[in-house]
């Protein structure tokens, strides 16, 4: 089998996609104006026309290669599913009364704050931030719509809570990677990637209570909790609780479903024949996120197979000539694959074998190796508005918001405190301790 050669070239289907979604929503004031969907599959067009040597039938199998990857599978079953769930538990009354539950025992102040803190603490047990992201939005717009703060915010410090476990939890798909390229031990891992990230949790929190201490724009008088309210509730703790304990997100969500519509039946919240209506409508609400996670895995398939993620390499590892710059290089380089894959996971299992040898030439500590290859995929995969997390983040919301109020993915980039502020701290130890 022949190795793959750099390319530079093979990145222009990345460059046509961000000119496209980014230039365009920029140039006309409305992100919605290119549709993400649309982008992606122009820029896929562009990687077919690319590369003349291989067939169109050798494409094709290339990308279905890439389809069969198990990830991307689980994510669009998890994506369907999701909205499935989200749709049957807010008709049965569960959104409004988790809500108001919740604000029973969290002042008003403080309910960003706590929505970050609740996404860090749920995504470090389930260990998928798509997971935490697909439990928390209905909440977090519940929240917002219940006080008036910003649904933009509250999505993203849901988001931001959900990167966190994403890269710090020991069942995570990053974890596991990071580890295992690198020959380290998890708790080793763990140690020493908390140090480096706990500055960013901390300020991340100061942040997201400043940003909403002065925005509640019509507070509420929350009601008592009601019997009615709490069994309206059990949906969303059954699934906190599957996924704490660290049942499969799937089969959490599916049984979710199942208490959500005895819980509605029960209640006289909805007709059988509703049922799957409102199943339907919830899991065709996810379609476009599902289709855009497909076509950005085909445009990963041939953009590795044309020699573009072979020129991130390249290019990273030829600038690399200290201890402290080789550091600084693995995260350039795990961060640059991650944009043109859009999947944290792949860019470690892309960039790790890379990453040992470097780490071996300049004596690097294999833990803290370990450490900077998942901080740096993912603070690229909460930042960039083409990943799966945020634009679920957004569909999921399109789902529950009025048309008016429906944002986009990249809205929700500049409220992402946690990731921005995840860089800087990642950044300042490699500065401070990267001699050692």
């Amino acid at each position: 089998m022949n190795q793959i050669q750099p390319n530079g070239k093979a990145l222009l289907p990345i460059g046509v996609f961000l000119l496209l979604y980014l230039g365009g929503g920029i140039a006309f004031h409305d992100f919605y104006a290119m549709p993400a969907c649309v982008a992606f599959l122009i820029a896929l067009f562009v990687a077919f026309l690319q590369n003349r040597k291989v067939s169109y039938d050798a494409k094709i199998t290339l990308i279905a290669k890439g389809l069969a990857d198990d990830n991307i599978i689980t994510m669009c079953l998890i994506f369907l599913t999701a909205g499935g769930f989200s749709s049957i538990v807010s008709a049965a009354g569960g959104a409004d009364a988790t809500v108001y539950v919740a604000l029973n025992f969290l002042p008003t102040s403080l309910a960003v704050v706590g929505l970050f803190f609740i996404g860090c603490f749920i995504s470090l047990a389930m260990g998928t931030s798509v997971g935490t992201i697909t439990v928390l939005v209905p909440f977090a717009i519940g929240i917002a719509q219940s006080t008036g703060y910003s649904p933009v915010l509250c999505v993203a410090a849901s988001a931001s809570g959900a990167m966190f476990g994403d890269n710090l939890s020991m069942i995570s798909d990053t974890t596991i990677a990071s580890v295992r390229t690198q020959g380290c031990q998890m708790k080793d891992k763990f140690k020493a990637n908390f140090f480096i990230v706990l500055p960013a949790t901390i300020a991340a929190a100061v942040l997201y209570f400043l940003f909403s201490i002065n925005s509640v724009t019509d507070p509420i008088d929350v009601p008592a909790i009601t019997g009615t309210m709490v069994l309206q509730t059990l949906p969303y703790i059954l699934v906190l609780v599957g996924a704490l304990i660290g049942f499969n997100i799937f089969l959490v969500l599916v049984a979710g479903i199942v208490a959500s519509v005895v819980i509605g039946l029960a209640l006289n919240m909805f007709t059988l024949s509703d049922v799957f209506v409102l199943l339907g409508t919830g899991t065709s609400g996810m379609y476009d996120i599902t289709v855009i996670s497909i076509v950005v895995c085909c445009i990963s398939s041939l953009v590795k197979e044309y020699g573009g993620i072979a020129y991130v390499l390249n290019f990273i590892r030829r600038r690399i000539k200290s201890k402290r710059g080789a550091q600084a290089g693995i995260a350039a380089l795990v961060a640059g694959v991650d944009v043109a894959t859009a999947n944290n996971t792949i860019a470690i299992v892309l960039t790790g074998g890379l990453a040992k040898e470097i780490s071996d030439e300049f004596q690097i500590d294999p833990k803290r190796t370990a450490s900077i290859l998942d901080i740096f995929a993912s603070v690229v995969q909460g930042l960039i508005p083409y990943g799966a997390q945020l634009l679920y983040a957004a569909a999921g919301a399109a789902t529950l918001l009025p048309e008016s109020e429906v944002f986009s993915s990249v809205a929700i980039v500049p409220y992402m405190f946690y990731p921005m502020l995840m860089a800087v701290s990642a950044l300042g130890y490699i500065i401070i301790f990267g001699k050692k």
